[in-house]
């Protein structure tokens, strides 16, 4: 990156922050001015998401490939730095797609809930934005906090007793995990004296031995931060409730929080505890490996259990994270492609489910759910909507049926049906994992694999299952037809996410290549240290690191 291309690198940052604060400005009841901005920011953001995403796979092979972007012009490790490679750029262009299609989709009603949806809209984009470029651990706390304390008022918008209550839970489960992020944090400094993540990946090599004990229980406190985020069992109980309260376009852009965690697991588990990190080389990965497992018994078991679509969604967002966070234990370059690939396709379908599920519910009488003699007796499954605003736009002809087939689309994405991305997504994940060249070798393939592989292809019957069991009730018996007005501000955002997934379908070999570039390049966690830190800093003048 030369000359003001580089400065692209912080704008994902700058302009939601930017745009965030310039619409506090602006008096709350110039709902469609400020929704004109944010559209615009949102808009935008986008464009330079596929900017970077390009700027990052310029070249075909996985080195030379990660940018940094020293703040104020501070050199790593003493300045703040922002770092843009093949899986950044990927998760920045998934934001922004996904922020797209929210926003669109609150323009029908739920931008004029309450007050600053727009502004914490924005603040939301901005930690998580920050939270995927930042090459430091203090700073990864600054955005992710920026992006808790967005996602509080958001999950509140629109009140209700049901917001308030899972908002209260949601907000407490969230400090507590700060908590432990700042425990971890200051026993990593303590041990290495040093936060950023390159510094601290080359200088953890040298580390003496008395002081590994000591930033193990650093590194697992820390992790534990991550998977309350992420998901894992027995760290999920709070989600569902959370994300059923949540507003449609809130619980689709929550969708993506979870995949912050996941993300942050990822990048640290590669870079502090690859090949290269001696005896801490693979740290933690067998407890990724069966938490995953264990995630995903779970989120199948509540798939098949509930009748609640909010909570039906959810669900299968915990297979998502179990899926992903297994995938991360086994360690493997193809199996951690296949899993990019999985979490792109799994990320959309989910956000789309989230939006469809508000249009759903509008086709059945209110108290239809109840005469289902499976539906759970009781429980904290009425529908968190208490608004009447009335809404604006055209309504759709034909609601009812495009409902239906978006329904039947989603479903069998999330049930891995060929030949759609979810399909292509497992089966790269199986092929990686019986691989004979990859982690079966000469020692054949483990029990865990075989484990890993049955939950991958049951999760799916299991969605398959309740997804058919829930479209029976509601499309094809349902207890008294009723036409839901639906407006096409809400139905669009939804199919462009179905369309996205069909694209992901015909174009699946590039973004296979580009997940196997990305996932050989976290392999390599010197290219990582040589292009953030300074040449006297990571090795010799020549620029080459010595670990």
């Amino acid at each position: 990156m030369m000359g003001w291309t580089q400065h692209l690198l912080i704008a994902p940052i700058l302009l939601p922050m930017a745009t965030g604060a310039a619409l506090l400005l602006f008096d709350e009841r110039r709902h469609r001015f400020k929704a004109g901005v944010n559209i615009a920011s949102t808009l935008l953001l986008l464009i330079l998401s596929i900017a970077l995403l390009r700027i990052a796979d310029i070249s075909p092979g996985p080195g030379s490939l990660t940018h940094s972007y020293a703040v104020g012009g501070w050199p790593a490790p003493f300045g703040i730095v922002l770092v843009l490679d093949r899986l950044s750029a990927l998760m920045l262009l998934l934001t922004s797609v996904l922020a797209a299609a929210s926003m669109t989709y609150s323009l029908a009603r739920w931008h004029r809930a309450g007050p600053h949806f727009h502004t914490l809209f924005q603040l939301l984009l901005m930690g998580i934005n920050g939270a995927f470029l930042t090459g430091d651990l203090f700073n990864l706390f600054v955005f992710f906090e920026v992006m808790l304390a967005a996602s509080y008022g958001l999950l509140l918008h629109g009140s209700g007793p049901v917001r308030v209550r899972a908002g209260l839970h949601y907000i407490a489960i969230n400090l507590v995990s700060s908590l432990f992020f700042l425990i971890g944090v200051s026993l990593i400094y303590g041990v290495i004296g040093t936060l950023n993540m390159a510094d601290l990946a080359m200088r953890l090599v040298e580390a003496e031995p008395g002081n590994r004990a000591l930033f193990e229980a650093g590194a697992a406190i820390l992790g534990v931060a991550f998977l309350i985020k992420a998901g894992m069992w027995p760290l999920c109980f709070w989600l569902p409730p959370a994300y059923t309260a949540a507003a449609a376009p809130v619980a689709a852009m929550f969708a993506l929080l979870s995949k912050v965690g996941v993300y942050v697991v990822l990048r640290l588990s590669l870079l502090l505890f690859g090949s290269d990190a001696g005896a801490l080389t693979g740290f933690g990965s067998q407890f990724l490996l069966f938490g995953g497992m264990a995630t995903i018994v779970f989120g199948a078991i509540g798939v098949l259990a509930t009748q609640s679509m909010g909570r039906l969604a959810s669900y299968n967002l915990l297979v998502s994270s179990g899926t992903l966070l297994a995938a991360i234990g086994m360690g493997d370059a193809a199996v951690i492609s296949g899993a990019l690939f999985y979490l792109v396709s799994s990320t959309l379908t989910v956000s789309a489910l989230f939006l469809l599920i508000e249009l759903v519910e509008r086709a059945q009488e209110p108290g239809a759910n109840l005469l289902t003699v499976t539906m759970e007796a009781y429980g904290d499954e009425v529908d968190a909507e208490g608004d009447e605003e009335q809404e604006v736009g055209l309504i759709m002809p034909g609601a009812l049926a495009i409902v239906g087939v978006c329904f039947g689309c989603i479903a069998l994405l999330l049930a891995g049906f060929p030949p759609l991305s979810g399909f292509i997504a497992k089966f790269a994940l199986l092929a990686a994992m019986f691989n004979p060249d990859g982690l079966g070798g000469e020692a054949g393939i483990g029990g865990p694999t075989w484990v890993f592989a049955a939950l991958v292809i049951l999760s799916g019957l299991a969605a398959l299952i309740s997804l058919l069991r829930t479209g029976i009730r509601t499309f094809w018996a349902p207890v008294e037809a009723v036409m839901p007005r639906v407006l096409v501000v809400e139905a669009a955002p939804i199919i462009v996410l179905i369309v996205a997934c069909v694209v992901l379908t015909v174009q699946g070999a590039p973004l296979l290549r580009y997940t196997d570039a990305a996932a050989q390049s976290l392999h390599m966690p010197a290219n990582y240290i040589d292009r953030v830190l300074p040449p006297s800093a990571s090795g010799n003048e020549t620029g080459e690191i010595e670990r």
